[in-house]
């Protein structure tokens, strides 16, 4: 399966590691490979993580997984694994 990040998603995810620059070079690396290698493996096993429970009526195709107080949404689909949200863990779901 491939794994495709979203333009929304990939804006998001470059706002937190620009922001967490600022603080620290050494964690924005250290979350900014985490979340790269999480998704990346995502196209052996697509269903590792749990249905997302912030999705109202999801189909179980909407999934998410947390690294390093930052939330990460996507789809699975046929041929492919979709990101679709990066958020942090402190802000309140859509």
């Amino acid at each position: 399966m491939k794994v495709i990040w979203s333009k929304n998603s990939s804006l998001q995810l470059k706002e937190f590691l620009k922001d967490l620059k600022e603080k620290s070079l050494k964690a924005a690396s250290k979350v900014k490979n985490e979340i790269l290698k999480t998704a990346r493996g995502l196209s052996n096993n697509p269903e590792i993580y749990s249905p997302d429970r912030f999705k109202k009526d999801n189909d179980g195709s909407f999934r998410s997984f947390e690294k390093y107080s930052y939330r990460v949404t996507y789809q699975v689909g046929k041929t492919q694994v979709v990101m679709l949200r990066v958020r942090h863990t402190s802000r309140e779901p859509l």
